[in-house]
């Protein structure tokens, strides 16, 4: 290591006169810090959680969590790429370069990646249309993302899905209708179990869309078929622009299964998040049927992009919530006091992250819009092709798989 530093000390002050000797040695200086703190990080830590509250259950999840210095400089990239993500989606936005319906996620980021981090690749997710993040952490790019965002045929549904309709492997969307994609999860949770194979389906909602019909309904035949399904209510306080205590005449939606157990989670924690959906997949997994879980979050922005946010809330009520419990400065105090990371490491990340956001938004802005004449494309998986009709009988569209 000592050869390695000297070596890259020794290039960069023999660099090019032009550099300035003052930059040079600036750089230098970056370079020893960057190496000399990289040999001294601890390579995990263990950190006290909040327990959950618990409903129908003896013991939940524990109140310690393991983390290593990989997993957690993984989960701040993601959870920064997301934010950063979401702010680029606003902006773009109000350049009427987006349009249509655009729900943002920034403050919720724990609670996609916590829930990637705890299950398989092959696992199921399935989520209402502010859908952006669990898109991402569900393997598709940002570019994909921000160009299916502006309508072009980069993007991950071909420009035909914007901001409420993102699919990939594995993950079912993005969907319009309010607590629709709740009986789908349970349906997916079926096959799971029809085929047997050790699979789970995360089926989540708002707390706008917890009092909707079709998910009680959905809680009876779960639990009659005992469906390896977890419920996650992303709680984020207001359903549009109501608050939960004026939309419920209970906020413990966690109980709201009755006769299926349920667990209460800080969902501005990503530990705290990761511990408790491993908990729920090994109960699921294990045949006991489902779980209802209620992730208790924020968002920042208004509901969607058309709605400001301060009308039913107070600017000071965000910046404290920003300011006590946003989930990304959270896990860097814990990274940076307990030497899994250096400010200077995450700083770099950031830079990174930024530049990547950037790019992906060139592309998204430069991209072709897709030709009319795919309107009626992908209407079918591996169908032979058949003709759509168009805005009129007198046009006709090919539909290809």
């Amino acid at each position: 290591m000592r050869k390695m530093l000297l070596a890259a000390l020794s290039r960069v002050l023999q660099g090019p006169a032009a550099a300035g000797r003052t930059g040079a040695v600036s750089e230098a200086a970056r370079v020893m810090v960057a190496s000399r703190n990289y040999g001294d990080f601890a390579s995990e830590a263990t950190f006290e959680i909040k327990p959950c509250d618990l409903h129908r259950l003896e013991k939940g999840p524990g109140t310690t969590a393991v983390m290593t210095r990989e997993e957690g400089l993984q989960y701040y990239k993601t959870m920064q790429t997301i934010r950063r993500m979401e702010l680029k989606s606003d902006q773009l936005y109000k350049q009427k370069i987006i349009r249509g319906f655009c729900h943002l996620y920034d403050g919720q980021e724990a609670c996609c990646v916590g829930i990637e981090a705890a299950i398989n690749p092959t696992d199921h997710v399935i989520t209402a249309y502010r859908a952006h993040g669990f898109t991402f952490t569900r393997g598709v790019s940002v570019r994909e993302i921000l160009a299916e965002l502006t309508g072009r045929k980069g993007g991950c549904a071909k420009g035909k899905g914007g901001s409420m309709h993102m699919y990939t492997k594995n993950f079912y969307g993005g969907n319009g209708i309010v607590g629709a994609q709740v009986p789908l999860g349970a349906g997916v949770a079926l096959a799971c179990k029809y085929f047997g194979k050790n699979e789970i389906c995360v089926a989540l909602y708002g707390d706008g869309a917890a009092n909707q019909g079709q998910i009680f309904e959905t809680y009876n035949m779960a639990a009659l078929w005992k469906l390896p399904c977890i419920f996650v209510c992303e709680n984020n306080r207001y359903g549009m622009g109501t608050s939960v205590e004026r939309a419920a005449a209970s906020t413990d939606y966690y109980k709201r299964g009755y006769f299926i157990p349920g667990l209460r989670v800080d969902g501005m924690d990503i530990l705290c998040v990761r511990e408790a959906v491993k908990f729920a997949a090994d109960y699921c997994r294990a045949g006991n049927g489902p779980l209802v879980m209620e992730l208790q979050t924020y968002r920042y922005h208004g509901h969607s992009m058309s709605d400001p946010g301060i009308s039913y809330r107070t600017r000071e009520e965000i910046q404290e919530v920003r300011s006590k419990s946003d989930p990304i400065t959270l896990l860097k105090d814990r990274m940076v006091n307990n030497n899994l990371a250096s400010v200077e490491e995450l700083k770099e990340i950031d830079v990174a992250v930024r530049k990547e956001i950037e790019e992906a938004a060139q592309f998204a802005t430069t991209d072709p819009e897709p030709p009319l004449e795919e309107l009626g494309h992908h209407i079918y998986f591996n169908e032979p092709p058949f003709e759509v009709r168009g805005p009129n009988q007198w046009i006709k569209y090919k539909s290809v798989s």
